[in-house]
């Protein structure tokens, strides 16, 4: 098995995840490279700290020009607030290195585009996070919607829903300023996961709507004062796409205020024919619509059938760990010319695409009017 070194940039929440997903690395019964965590940088020494339990982790640095310009990493993934995404991963290419670049791949559209030029003039492999279409259920309806079986779609529903803002107390952090998390506000949190499968389908928005919402607009700073917070948290994006030559309405859907939803992500496409739904509050479940003399929805236990085949029985459920460790055996796979057709990590044009979407809303919700995409 071939090893490809990596080097984390930002060793706070997602960057403990991934290493714990290299970790488990054994899991993966049907791939070709392996890689190995050899170097994380972040400017808090505490979060450095978690990592001297991996002993192939030699580097931990608070520089992490140090780690992109050091012979022993191959690739580096990078998580990191918005505001720095341009300028973290333009060093990264221009030392060499292929990337893993966390959503939403830059803090505004200009922002996007440059890194998309840089990415051309380099010539590395370049993908950003994604991973949430890796579950199985996910999959399954990226299939079907393909297959034909839906005659002609009506319309699709896609999006990302969690309540980390309900709380009124909870501390204000960097995601809710918008000099940090970019004007988007929820759109550049959130947004990568309810674009990416409309976009790898073909789905395109050509026009839309928006409905901007924010939530509450101080909060605790942590420090015993109030913080005052900026950025949206809710978003609905009524969309117009062309399917098979006709005007499909998609809409969009990314919140923060989503009472109820821990951390959920979803997918409905319904058509003439047949529909399909997923959801991950439903991780092991696939509804599909049927019609025949009846109309009837079909609810399958999906278990665990990940793209890349592992250890783990068909019977149990996948979690986020799971899907995690699919993105990373998607980006290396890929990397290495190897995906055979399976499903692959977003791509830089993909990533400047969903910026454009965001663009546009924040458009039409300043104007109150529809605005074109990309225009």
């Amino acid at each position: 098995m071939h090893e490809v070194r990596i080097g984390i940039i930002g060793g706070g929440l997602m960057g403990r995840e991934i290493a714990a997903g290299f970790a488990r690395w054994c899991a993966l019964t049907d791939v070709t490279v392996r890689p190995v965590l050899t170097a994380v940088a972040d400017l808090n020494p505490a979060a450095l700290s978690w990592f001297e339990a991996i002993p192939s982790c030699t580097l931990r640095t608070t520089d992490y020009h140090e780690l992109i310009n050091h012979p022993n990493v191959d690739v580096v993934y990078a998580a990191v607030p918005h505001n720095l995404h341009e300028q973290v991963y333009c060093d990264t290419l221009a030392a060499g290195k292929d990337l893993l670049a966390e959503k939403p791949f830059g803090l505004d559209l200009a922002a996007a585009r440059n890194i998309l030029e840089a990415v051309r003039r380099s010539g590395r492999f370049v993908r950003c996070s994604s991973e949430m279409p890796f579950f199985p259920g996910a999959q399954r309806a990226v299939e079907y919607a393909r297959s034909g079986a839906l005659g002609r779609v009506l319309e699709v529903v896609s999006g990302f829903h969690h309540s980390s803002d309900l709380d009124p107390h909870k501390a204000a952090n960097w995601k809710r300023l918008s000099a940090v998390c970019g004007a988007g506000g929820v759109l550049n949190d959130l947004g990568m996961h309810a674009c990416h499968v409309p976009l790898r389908l073909g789905w395109r928005p050509e026009r839309l709507f928006a409905q901007l919402q924010k939530g509450y607009p101080r909060r605790p700073d942590g420090r015993g004062g109030q913080a005052e917070c900026d950025t949206w948290d809710n978003a609905l994006l009524h969309c117009w796409t062309q399917i098979g030559g006709e005007a499909v309405p998609l809409r969009m859907e990314m919140k923060r205020l989503a009472p109820g939803a821990t951390n959920t992500w979803f997918l409905e496409v319904l058509g003439t024919d047949g529909g399909v739904r997923f959801s991950t509050a439903e991780p092991k479940t696939l509804w599909q619509f049927e019609r025949g003399k009846e109309q009837w929805w079909k609810r399958t236990e999906l278990g665990f059938g990940t793209p890349f085949k592992v250890v783990t029985g068909g019977i149990f459920e996948p979690g986020f760990p799971d899907v995690i460790q699919q993105m990373w055996a998607a980006f290396l796979m890929e990397r290495a010319g190897q995906l055979e057709g399976r499903f692959g990590c977003a791509t830089p044009e993909e990533a400047v695409a969903s910026h454009e979407i965001f663009a546009a809303a924040l458009q039409s919700h300043s104007t109150g009017s529809v605005v074109a995409v990309g225009v």
